[in-house]
């Protein structure tokens, strides 16, 4: 079995890379698991042509970028996204990659899809102490999964983590949620 471990924050170094590290770890033990980092792609934001709506297919320059990362959807049978609150919602970075993958959009025929029976999971943190704001991160991630039909089956909201200093104190948390997994 096969996990897939998403950090969706541009930065590889922080608060949302040392959950990412924390929970692939954890994963290791019963997956083989395969973390990204979404900056490590380069796409362009979606155009809004809706040519994939009648292909399935994206027709601009870069579309193969996108397919790559959705390989790995496919290849995995779980999957984990770790998003920080970028003014209460996931980095533009993800969501520029959320709109390109409407290609995989079920609400279209035809549509591209992924392997069914995948499981997803959602982790959200942020520097605050309002969990509202965790809740719509993970309502944005599991929206996505739903349209890529993965079943979503937990999620997690971290408050007060601003360093990858404060993942300490949660860690025990994390390592309790990727118990479930």
């Amino acid at each position: 079995m096969k996990a897939l471990v998403i950090n969706c924050s541009p930065v590889r170094t922080g608060a949302t890379a040392e959950i990412v590290k924390l929970v692939s770890d954890q994963l290791s033990v019963k997956y083989s698991v395969k973390s990204i980092c979404i900056d490590d792609y380069a796409f362009a934001f979606c155009r809004g042509c809706r040519s994939c709506h009648d292909t399935a297919k994206c027709v601009m320059n870069d579309a193969a970028v996108i397919e790559d990362i959705m390989h790995e959807y496919d290849e995995a049978d779980v999957i984990v996204s770790v998003s920080p609150s970028y003014w209460a919602d996931v980095p533009g970075q993800f969501k520029a990659f959320i709109d390109r993958c409407t290609p995989w959009c079920n609400t279209h025929e035809p549509h591209a899809t992924i392997k069914p029976g995948k499981k997803g999971y959602a982790i959200a943190l942020r520097t605050g102490p309002n969990m509202p704001e965790c809740e719509r991160i993970i309502s944005s991630i599991e929206h996505f999964y739903g349209h890529l039909e993965i079943e979503c089956v937990g999620h997690l909201g971290l408050t007060s983590i601003e360093y990858k200093e404060d993942v300490e104190l949660r860690k025990q948390e994390i390592i309790d949620f990727c118990s479930k997994i």
